[in-house]
């Protein structure tokens, strides 16, 4: 899965999401629900102008985390993907 780190970038930058909208156009309500990785998808420009305006890669805002479970159950070759790894 894909976890969205704007709460905590923001937190290390003592800025509010309010600050972060007005700083990049992004509407409030778009930056609240990423925030509180709300989102299913993201606008690759958002992440862009996010990015710009915090002076940081996206690497600090997004991480992707391993899933429990595995949600894909054959590999690119064909193979059984096991739900106990």
């Amino acid at each position: 899965m894909v976890r969205i780190l704007l709460s905590t970038k923001l937190g290390e930058l003592r800025m509010t999401q309010a600050d972060l909208s007005r700083l990049t156009g992004i509407r409030p309500n778009t930056i609240n629900e990423m925030y509180h990785e709300l989102v299913e998808r993201v606008n690759l420009e958002h992440l862009d102008l996010i990015c710009e305006a915090l002076e940081c890669e996206l690497s600090d805002i997004m991480v992707r985390v391993s899933n429990k479970e595995p949600k894909i159950n054959h590999t690119r070759t064909g193979f059984l993907i096991s739900p106990d790894k």
